[in-house]
């Protein structure tokens, strides 16, 4: 019998790409970000906005958080496109569909997804299934974190270290101990000049605003009980001091009340993301 590791994708994939699906259903237009992939890529079973973690108000700010982290991550990837950098790094890639939405601009990309085994694999099956072309520059780039290196593994798939690139890491760092994180923000800054990273963050529960509190105590307790425990947290200056200790030219942080005003000004629907999450940008 197959593992079941390999066979399915991981769920916390698979609930960013329901909410990503979700924001085209239940949220006003203009939406922040068009994602109809992801959802064809699960296949759900009929209900699933019933699940628990899909209410459509209780996860209001939560989806609204990924959408946005999504389109701030699209939008910088199509500047510095523009400019001229032609590597994208999707480190923790999870059901990502850029790819695939925008070949506009992925044509113009080598891109590299890193994840687990089992949820690329299951993503390529996925996607051939659907019938969407596997191109040369899409490379995926699976890494189990445990044992193996993301970077040396990065480096045999066709990277190369001459070029600049932008790197996106997105709900990661709860994961992750904080030496682990400054390993992650020293390798990256040894990146050739001009490169950017952006990578998200999560505020202890006492710099969250208080309707946000409730919600991140029951993500808190989901993520122990499934085994996957929330262990990184940390203020904005005390990102600022792991990204400068890195090595960075430049870096600064990327909070909620930015989001709001780039994603979310004159909306009726009364959108905001969570307070929870907040982006360090950071250049070589």
């Amino acid at each position: 019998m197959e593992n079941k590791h390999t066979t399915e994708p991981d769920n916390t994939a698979v609930r960013t790409a329901l909410w990503r699906a979700l924001h085209l259903e239940v949220d006003a237009k203009p939406f922040i970000l068009e994602d109809e992939i992801g959802l064809k890529l699960i296949a759900p079973k009929d209900g699933w906005q019933n699940r628990p973690d899909m209410h459509p108000e209780f996860t209001k700010r939560l989806r609204a958080s990924m959408v946005a982290r999504s389109r701030f991550i699209e939008d910088l990837i199509i500047e510095e496109s523009s400019k001229g950098i032609s590597q994208y790094v999707i480190l923790g890639a999870g059901l990502d569909t850029f790819a695939q939405r925008r070949p506009d601009i992925a044509s113009k990309l080598q891109i590299f997804e890193i994840d687990q085994p089992g949820t690329q694999s299951w993503k390529q099956k996925r996607l051939i299934e659907l019938g969407f072309d596997i191109p040369d520059r899409l490379h995926f780039v699976s890494v189990n974190f445990e044992i193996s290196s993301w970077w040396e593994q990065l480096l045999k798939s066709g990277f190369d270290t001459r070029k600049p690139a932008v790197v996106a890491c997105t709900g990661v760092t709860l994961y992750l101990t904080k030496g682990a994180i400054s390993d992650t923000l020293k390798q990256l800054a040894t990146l050739a000049s001009g490169s950017k990273i952006a990578m998200t963050f999560y505020l202890p529960m006492e710099l969250l605003e208080e309707e946000d509190k409730p919600l991140q105590q029951i993500a808190n307790k989901g993520a122990r009980e499934a085994g996957t425990p929330f262990i990184s947290f940390f203020s904005p200056n005390e990102i600022l001091d792991l990204a400068n200790s890195a090595g960075f030219k430049e870096s600064e942080i990327i909070t909620t009340k930015d989001m709001e005003k780039l994603y979310f000004k004159e909306r009726n629907d009364r959108l905001l993301p969570s307070s929870g999450e907040i982006f360090l940008l950071a250049t070589t």
